[in-house]
């Protein structure tokens, strides 16, 4: 149990005020907005809103440091993020806590965020030595080519609210270490993770002006202008495919280096060879990680016939085991909805699947009280036609569809504009080779119910996204390729 005192000083303890070249400032209108605690309802504390002014503000410091910050010796860019690294280690009770306070999830899991975050500036402190490039002789053999990896420039970085640290750290990351300035947006609801990771920054030396961040309420005032400017020349999102439409369309106009991390819609396969056991645990694991709040959830959960009786009966015995609560109870498993409005799209798509055929095996409703809680829930004889089969639940909802033959559910699984991950359970290996290469997705979790990972790379296809995050490709999202052909060599 954390008590109210720890809750107060990991609040006060966070700058509440814009980041903006390397100093900590009120915002030019002066205005503030309210962070809310979806567990109770109740205000946690008011932080800068940042405006059009201040965002240029943040674009003329990243202009300014960029040409220096991209000489910076790479080994001495790698020793921030390693400094970073360690003191949110050091310091991962408090960020946990301040992560569940403002976002919701259980302390343990923010925890587990919070060390998943770090991982990245790990990775990417290592990665800022390995930026190679080349040199070869021509076919002819009368010219040679010099092949230079460049810094992009400054970028603009956009984060969600359901992992509010960890998305920071996998764009920060690679950013700082192809020696990139940068400007994060954080989502209004989460913001004060995003300042707690500046206030760490600042501490492991980051120079002033590398990287600025901006709580907003107005989030097309912040970006859009900055996308127009022109002296921006990257961009970076992770959140929904609607809203990231907006912005590939807004970079277009000055062609920036985009990357996008969009919504998924993710079918989760179980094949009668399964071991039931560990495909009950990966589909515990990849539906409600985050409390289902992510893009990477196990939206589509198809049983083949002959197992699907029984995977729904397991799965719903542990769902309704789950104990549902404020994050900072111990142990309580599944925290509150970020807010009213995700509440209420979940019990749409529920009641929407019931009024189809659907069966509730457990849950099925919001839990009563204060706060944005929803009781987990699976939904069995799910039709194909039910508004949440094409539809990203980012809710603690598992809808079980039966298959019969391995082409129908593969048909299924790939009936959906998304395509950022799907998970696989089968014991037999060519099914499992010959299942994973036919799905349309960037990512598969073979026997697996958790993909991410700081080494390897993360995106997806079609309208999930463009670009990938994390591995050995994540920072060459922040680089140029650069040819130089030298002739006159005899």
């Amino acid at each position: 149990m954390v008590v109210a005192g720890h809750e107060e000083r990991v609040i006060t303890e966070v700058a509440k005020q814009l980041f903006i070249g390397g100093e900590w400032r009120d915002p030019a209108l002066g205005a503030t907005f309210k962070v809310e605690d979806p567990s109770t309802g109740s205000v946690l504390c008011e932080v800068a809103d940042a405006g059009t002014d201040d965002a240029f503000a943040a674009l003329d410091a990243a202009v300014r440091v960029q040409p220096t910050w991209a000489k910076h010796p790479p080994r001495e860019r790698g020793e921030i993020l390693r400094r970073a690294y360690e003191l949110l280690m050091q310091r991962q009770e408090d960020l946990a806590l301040l992560m569940t306070l403002e976002m919701g999830k259980p302390v343990p899991e923010a925890k587990g965020e919070i060390a998943y975050a770090a991982d990245f500036l790990r990775w990417f402190s290592e990665e800022a030595v390995r930026i190679e490039g080349g040199f070869s002789t021509a076919p002819n053999g009368q010219a040679r080519f010099l092949i230079m990896r460049q810094p992009v420039g400054p970028s603009m970085l956009v984060t969600p609210w359901n992992f509010p640290m960890a998305m920071g750290t996998r764009k920060i990351g690679p950013a700082i270490a192809a020696g990139c300035t940068a400007i994060l947006k954080p989502a209004q609801q989460t913001p004060l993770s995003a300042l707690a990771l500046a206030q760490i920054l600042r501490e492991a030396g980051l120079p002033e002006g590398v990287l600025s961040v901006l709580p907003t309420t107005d989030a097309g005032g912040v970006t859009e202008p900055l996308l127009r400017d022109g002296r921006i020349r990257k961009m970076s999102f992770t959140g929904s495919t609607g809203v990231g439409r907006k912005l590939l369309e807004q970079s277009s106009e000055q062609v920036l280096r985009t990357s996008l991390e969009l919504g998924g819609n993710a079918p989760f396969l179980v094949f009668d060879d399964a071991d039931l056991d560990a495909a009950v645990e990966g589909a515990m694991q990849a539906k409600m990680r985050n409390i289902g709040e992510a893009c990477t959830a196990a939206n589509r959960i198809y049983a083949q016939s002959g197992i699907a009786a029984e995977f729904s009966r397991r799965l719903s015995e542990r769902m309704g085991q789950l104990r549902v609560g404020r994050g900072t109870e111990e142990g309580v498993q599944v925290g509150p909805l970020i807010d009213a409005k995700a509440r209420e799209k979940v019990q749409h798509l529920v009641d929407d699947a019931v009024d189809r055929g659907a069966r509730v095996m457990v849950g099925g409703g919001p839990d009563e009280g204060a706060g944005y809680f929803y009781r987990p829930t699976v939904l069995s004889d799910v039709p194909q036609e039910a508004e949440l089969s094409d539809t990203e639940i980012f809710g603690p909802v598992a809808p079980v569809i039966t298959f019969e033959t391995e082409d129908e559910a593969l048909a299924d699984a790939n009936d959906t504009e998304y395509g950022l991950v799907s998970y696989v359970y089968t014991s037999d290996l060519n099914r499992a080779l010959r299942v994973s290469e036919r799905l349309e997705t960037g990512m598969v979790g073979l026997n697996q119910g958790i993909v991410s990972n700081p080494a390897a790379p993360f995106g997806g296809v079609k309208h999930s996204g463009l670009g990938r995050e994390g591995g050995r490709v994540g920072i060459e999202e922040f680089l140029e390729t650069k040819y130089i052909g030298i002739g006159g060599v005899d």
